[in-house]
This record gives structure tokens, C-alpha cells and sequence, in this order.
């Protein structure tokens, strides 16, 4: 049978519940949203004269979930009008509905016999062949689809999302011994191509893979803390970024996650286990308390941080009074900071001869021998465990890759002469005269599986950049970018700067790369894996060149940029850019003349040089100007006056998109380009873009005049920036700035409808930059955001 699922309908409407439902309208999907019907009327409710039969009291729980979701911060919805998606109902009223649905998500309160009395309610109303899952966390799948139908059976699973389900890349697949392969396989590819997530399959053990090992971990943590006498402060300095996991560290995941929530999980094992694993599942008496006074987190404003008067207290565990924080300060983290890649640094921690590699060592070693005595119980291999960690807790290496980077034999001698027991899985690599879990060969790479090594299976839409040119090669590189083959005749150039910086190195691999492609290959794609695609222009170098009175050099590099930006636009090779995460300033301008744009759903797009007092100067006053004429109707008189408005609007106000979607409603994305919702499918998207213009026979764009407001235009923006000024809005400076941007915009001091070239708008637009360059005021503002990271507003 093939499936498809056109509709959707999501089973309890609170956080998690509308949180699904939002990502399945992110992409889409229409989905019905239906909780329980309100046991009595609310005070407003009574107000108004509303009875308990009344609709909106019956919907009301489902309703006011999804007013909720315009609120939620971070968004749960990538775009507001996505709302109009989702129907919110009731399980009463609503309950036949469910025979239109193709995918049944069940997220209702995590107890068993509430579960299994409501897939009795659905089992007599859903179609036959509709899918239905659960998103329990921990409670087991066979249990639940005891005493189905056989066709419910068949088409039941788990689908266990991580909150928030936009966000969070994880998705859990865990089959019943009834689901049909079929299913399961269905499942795992809609999940990663449809949803966009990393898919695992996990078996029905309690909390599956990733909260089993993350809870442990966390576990571990709240013990070694309270034996070795560190604070929660100094255990935060080092669970983070120092060793590849989120800011959040420890105590702060904790006090997002909910302590609540997270007692909850804790229990789910340590009633399912037994032994010294049930002991560590056991919470310790100061979280019981913490419990007890309803200090669960971020949700009641204090756990094991609070926030008082502007300053951030952490909590003593054995007085329970808070403190200021306290930050590990060790010679080894220092040390670490000066290795190179995230393996040596760890490495380094873990070893180390201080109260660091004293905490870091208490810590990993027992995650990494609880990770390998579970290997085959709660996963069928060492990647999926990997994945799932990584995915769900934002770790960047999973625990056999730590393993790995701290070397499988050192650590192993270490734990065994602390009279540690080694698991049988880990024992078996290194009797096999193996010292890695993974192995990389000809740029492919390897896993171990108890018996040997197999290699990792890998989607063709995932491209690895580092793999990838280990494997294949580069054609040229320099200190700022590559130029990559991809294969079937497109060239990828790669960005790989500090922090993507745009600088002279990659404008001259820009030029580089389209006279390459100009005359050997099909297109070209711009695009990268770093953390960001670009933040922009190299501020640094900027600032250097207009604090020396370097005008003539950086007319050069302006120049430079807004000819290689010429040279992307008006390419006889389709030039398509794939913007990820943040594509600021520079990095968007990279992008504003290709010939397509592959955006993700978390591509944050913005002109933001305002921010550090200039303005756009590689050409993306011009470019968005011309993307939002393009984007209006033929035939329809265009009042280009107010095109300018909101150009000028989005510039001036270094408006940021927060997803793919905003992107294109602020016109950077047009309506044929295109949005890949797996950010790892991105540049196999962008590669068959290419590919496709190519073979619809690609001609490169016709220079064409462009129409501008003129001298009215300018004083129409002119007399709103005033507006903001004299109403205290904006600052003498931003008023400065405001000016230099309303002219390029304009179009120069020319009668209205003039057509101008686009050589004459990039000039001003040149002229402008470096004129703001050489003011003080700009020169502070750029100095301030190189140091401390956010604009400066003098």
C-alpha cells in the first residue's frame, strides 16, 4: 500500500500537542487539533452567557492553544497565517472527523489506560490504512495497542518528537511487534523528508534512546556534583559549549526542560530497572525538595537559577539559598581553549589533573559505559544512539564518538584500574585488536557493530562537505573559500572564513568560481555548512582600513564585492545560493542576485548594516529593490513610490526574517524559490536546482534600466525618518544614516520614473557606504559590535 498523508489530526492540545500541530502546518499539512471538553464554564465564559454546550466552551481548550502558539516564544509557527491550517475541535463533537485524516498523532496525558480508552474511540472511527502514533515519552508501545483491531495494530507506532518539535531535529520511530514494515518504512522517510528530522528507530524500552542516556547523564551530574562539592555554577562552566553541548550547559537545560517533567522521566526508568541502574534513577533529596516548594524552572521563574534584580543566583544545593554564580577557572580550560577541533579539546578535560578533569572524568565515564551496556537493548546500533543524542540534546558528538575522542584504550585502563566493569560490546572491540567505535576510509565512513566494521548508511540528499572533498577532491581553495565538484556538472563554492565572513579572499573565489563554471560545468551552488551561511561582511577588516583614513583601499574591496555580485547575477551558468541559519548583511547580499535562492525553514535573512552604522554597499539596496518590482503583477501600474517605502522599511530597520517563510514575505525569497524543510537536504536541493535550470536551457538575465522614485521619493522617506527623530524614535546619527539610505533608494536626485542603470544605483550605493565609513559615530558603532556583540545605539 502506498501512503500518503494529505491531513492530519493531533490528540491533546497542550504544549507538545499544538507544538506538533504548528510544524505540520509549517509544512503544510492541514490538521485537525482536538483535546477534551471543559468539565465547567470559565468565569469570561459565564460573562458572555456561553453554556457548556456552547461550541467555543467545547473547543475551548484546543482554542486557546492555538492563540497560544502566536505568543510561544521561541515561535512554534514559521509564518502567522499558518495558523489558518489548523481546526481546532473537541474529542467529543469531533471524533468522526478522524475517518478524513490519514495520520492520527495521539499527545494526550502520559497514562496508560487514558490512552488505551481513547485508540477504543478511535479504532471505531478511523479509516482502515490510517496511521496512527503515539508520542509517548517512555511508556511502552506493545502495551498501548493491546486489544486493537488488527488493521489499528498494523499501523501503529510511536512517534516521539522533541520539544519543541520545530526546533528540535529528533524524531523517535519506535514500532509495536504489529506495525507492518511497510509502515515503519514509510514513517522514517516521511519523517526525514516530509517533517525534516533526524529519524532513529528506537526499540519499545523505557524513554527509548535519547531521554534514557540524556537522564542518566543529567543524573550522573546531580550526583558527582554533590559527592565531589561543586557548585551548580561550576558545573554549568564546564557541561557546554567547552565540551560540544548547548549554552544551557546542565542546571540551565534542567530549568527549561521543567524539573517536573524531568522527575517524571526518572521515574519512568527507575520503576521499569532494577539494580544500580534503578539507584541512579532514584532523584536526590535536594530535587525532591526543590519539588516540594515548586521550584521547577523556568515555568515558575526560579530552579536552580533565579533571577533577582538583574543578577542571575544560582542555588546551593545543601543550604537551598541562592548565591551568586561561581564558574570553574582551571589551567586545563585554558589549555583546551588553545586545541584545535572539539575531540582534542575534550581529550584534553577529560584527562587532566585539576577539579575539571576531576568533574568531566566522574561525568562521561559512566555515560560512556552505560551507553554500551544498553547497545542492542534500547537501539540496533551505535549510530542510531549517536544521532539521537545528538539530535534530541544538542550534543555534537554522541557518546561513542566522545568515546572514540578520548581514546577507547586509555579510558578503558583508566576505568578498569578503578575497578570499573567494562561492557561486553566495548571489551569485544578492542579483543578484536579494534581501538575505534568509528572509522573513516576513502571519505566514508564506518561503524562498529560488535562483530565488525559496516559502513554508515547514508541518505543520497545528504551531502557532507568534509567527507565529500576528502573523497572527491577540491578544484581551488584559498584561505576564505572552495570550489568543490559536486558531480553531474555543478560546482559548489564553500565558504569557510572565521564565521563566514565575506572578505577580498572570497570575492576572488567568487570570480574565480563563475569563470569556472562558465566554461566546465551546469551551475553552481553557493553554500556551506558552517554554523551560519554568512554574518556578513568582515567588520574587522573594515574598521582597520577606515580607522587608517584608507579610503582608496576600501573603495577597492566595495567595488571589489559589488562586481563579483554583478558577476553572480548576470552569470551564463545558473547561479544558485543556499542560504541556512543566518544570512546577514554580506551573506545576503551573496545571495539577492542569484539566479535561485534554496532557503531552509530556519533561514534568518537581513540587511542589518545599520546596526553598525553603514549601510548595504555590495549591491543589496539595489537587489531588493529590484526582487520586490519583480515580485508585482504584469500589466498592474506600480506605484514604485511604495516599493522604496518598504524597502527602505526593511533595510532601515535591519528587519531579520525568522524563518524561510518571513524571508519570502519580505521579498528576499520570490515566489519560485525554493525552501527545503531537512536543512541536510539543503544543497542536494539547491544541486537539483541547478541542475534543472540548466536543462530547461538557462539564459542569463537581460540588463535591464531600472524605474526610481527620484528627488519625490526621497523627500517622501526623508519626511518619515524626520517623523522618527523629532518623535525620539531615532538618534541624530540614525537620522545621518537614514538619509544616505532614503537617496540610494531613491535613486539620486532625478525626476520620478527616471531609469536608471544598475551601475549608477550601485555607485551611489558605494559612494554612500564609504562616506558613513569615515564618520566617528559609525566607526564606534562597528567597534562596539566586533566587542561586545550587539549594536551600539549612540
Amino acid at each position: 500500500m502506498a501512503y500518503q498523508i494529505k491531513k492530519a489530526a493531533v490528540l491533546g492540545s497542550g504544549v507538545m500537542g499544538s507544538g506538533i500541530a504548528a510544524h505540520l502546518a509549517n509544512i503544510g499539512i492541514p490538521t485537525l487539533l482536538l483535546d477534551i471538553v471543559p468539565k465547567e464554564v470559565s468565569k469570561e465564559e459565564d460573562g458572555k452567557g456561553l453554556s457548556l454546550e456552547h461550541p467555543v466552551v467545547r473547543n475551548r481548550f484546543a482554542h486557546n492553544a492555538l492563540q497560544k502558539l502566536l505568543k510561544q516564544k521561541p515561535a512554534p509557527l514559521t509564518y502567522s497565517k499558518n495558523l489558518q491550517l489548523i481546526t481546532a475541535g473537541n474529542l467529543e463533537d469531533d471524533l468522526e472527523k478522524l475517518k478524513d485524516v490519514d495520520w492520527i498523532i495521539e499527545v494526550v496525558v502520559e497514562n496508560l489506560e487514558v490512552k488505551k480508552s481513547l485508540y477504543e474511540k478511535i479504532d471505531a472511527v478511523r479509516k482502515t490504512g490510517t496511521i496512527v502514533s503515539s508520542n509517548t515519552s517512555g511508556i511502552s508501545v506493545n502495551a498501548m495497542v493491546e486489544g486493537r483491531s488488527e488493521d489499528f495494530a498494523r499501523h501503529f507506532l510511536g512517534t516521539h518528537f522533541f520539544n519543541p518539535p520545530r526546533y528540535l531535529k529528533l524524531l523517535e520511530v519506535i514500532p509495536a511487534k504489529s506495525t507492518d514494515a511497510e509502515v515503519i518504512e514509510f514513517m522514517k522517510q516521511f519523517g526525514e523528508e516530509v517533517l525534516g528530522k533526524g529519524v532513529v528507530l528506537a526499540k519499545d524500552t523505557p524513554n527509548f534512546i535519547a531521554n534514557r542516556i540524556g537522564t542518566y547523564g543529567l543524573l550522573v551530574s546531580l550526583r558527582e556534583m554533590q559527592v565531589r562539592g561543586y557548585s551548580v555554577g561550576e558545573v554549568d562552566s564546564v557541561t557546554g559549549p567547552l565540551i560540544g553541548r548547548p549554552k544551557s550547559a546542565t542546571f540551565r537545560t534542567l530549568d527549561v526542560v521543567g524539573l517536573d517533567t524531568f522527575a517524571h522521566v526518572a521515574k519512568n526508568v527507575h520503576d521499569l530497572t532494577s539494580g544500580e541502574e534503578q539507584r541512579v534513577f532514584d532523584i536526590p533529596d535536594f530535587l525532591h525538595k526543590m519539588l516540594e516548594n515548586k521550584w521547577l524552572g523556568a515555568k515558575t521563574g526560579q530552579g536552580f537559577f533565579l533571577k533577582k534584580d538583574k543578577e542571575i543566583l544560582e542555588l546551593n544545593i545543601d543550604t537551598l539559598e541562592y548565591e551568586p554564580v561561581k564558574k570553574l577557572n582551571t589551567a586545563s580550560m585554558e589549555m583546551a581553549k588553545q586545541q584545535k577541533g572539539l575531540a582534542a579539546k575534550v581529550k584534553t578535560l577529560t584527562y587532566a589533573k585539576d577539579r575539571t578533569g576531576e568533574l568531566l572524568w566522574s561525568i562521561l565515564s559512566p555515560t560512556l559505559l552505560y551507553s554500551a551496556e544498553l547497545h542492542g537493548e534500547i537501539a540496533d546500533d551505535i549510530v542510531a544512539i549517536d544521532q539521537a543524542m545528538k539530535w534530541g540534546f544538542g550534543w555534537q558528538q554522541g557518546p561513542f564518538e566522545i568515546w572514540d575522542a578520548i581514546g577507547v584504550n586509555e579510558s578503558v585502563e583508566k576505568m578498569k584500574a578503578e575497578g570499573l566493569e567494562i561492557p561486553y560490546f566495548t571489551q569485544s572491540l578492542l579483543d578484536k585488536g579494534f581501538n575505534t567505535f568509528y572509522k573513516e576510509e576513502n571519505g566514508d565512513l564506518y561503524f562498529f557493530d560488535g562483530n565488525d566494521y559496516k559502513i554508515v548508511p547514508v541518505n543520497e540528499k545528504v551531502i557532507d562537505l568534509k567527507r565529500y572533498k576528502k573523497k572527491y577532491g577540491v578544484i581551488k581553495s584559498n584561505a576564505g573559500a572552495s570550489l568543490i565538484d559536486l558531480g553531474d556538472g555543478i560546482a559548489l563554492l564553500e565558504f569557510h572564513s572565521k564565521s563566514n565572513s565575506i572578505g577580498i579572499d572570497i570575492v576572488q573565489m567568487i570570480n574565480f568560481a563563475i569563470d569556472e563554471v562558465e566554461k566546465n560545468y551546469k551551475g553552481l551552488v553557493i553554500g556551506n555548512q558552517g554554523k551560519n551561511f554568512s554574518v556578513g561582511a568582515n567588520l574587522g577588516m573594515i574598521l582597520m582600513e577606515a580607522q587608517d583614513d584608507n579610503t582608496f583601499e576600501l573603495d577597492f574591496v566595495v567595488r571589489s564585492f559589488q562586481n563579483a555580485m554583478m558577476k553572480i547575477k548576470y552569470s551564463s551558468k545558473p547561479v544558485v545560493a543556499a542560504p541556512f541559519a543566518m544570512a546577514l548583511g554580506g551573506g545576503a547580499e551573496a545571495c539577492l542576485p542569484a539566479a535561485h535562492i534554496q532557503a531552509t525553514t530556519e533561514t534568518y535573512m537581513g540587511l542589518v548594516e545599520v546596526g553598525v552604522g553603514l549601510i548595504p554597499g555590495g549591491g543589496g539596496n539595489k537587489e531588493l529593490y529590484m526582487k520586490h518590482l519583480k515580485g508585482l503583477p504584469n500589466g498592474v501600474q506600480v506605484d514604485y513610490q511604495n516599493v522604496a517605502n518598504k524597502v527602505f522599511e526593511t533595510i532601515a530597520m535591519a528587519k531579520v526574517s525568522t524563518s524561510g517563510e518571513e524571508a519570502r514575505e519580505n521579498n528576499f525569497l520570490n515566489f519560485a524559490d525554493g525552501i527545503s524543510v531537512n536543512p541536510d537536504h539543503q544543497l542536494y536541493d539547491a544541486k537539483q536546482a541547478a541542475l534543472s535550470l540548466s536543462e530547461a536551457g538557462y539564459k542569463a538575465p537581460i540588463r535591464e534600466k531600472v524605474p526610481v522614485t527620484g528627488s519625490p521619493g526621497y523627500a517622501t522617506l526623508l519626511l518619515g525618518a524626520e517623523g522618527m527623530f523629532l518623535s525620539g524614535y531615532i538618534s541624530d546619527h540614525d537620522l545621518k544614516i537614514a538619509k544616505k539610505l532614503a537617496y540610494v533608494i531613491a535613486g539620486g536626485e532625478v525626476p520620478y520614473g527616471t531609469l536608471v542603470d544598475e551601475q549608477y544605483l550601485l555607485n551611489l550605493e558605494r559612494e554612500a557606504f564609504l562616506s558613513l565609513v569615515a564618520e566617528p559615530k559609525s566607526q564606534a558603532r562597528m567597534q562596539y559590535m566586533l566587542v561586545k556583540g550587539k549594536p551600539l545605539r549612540n
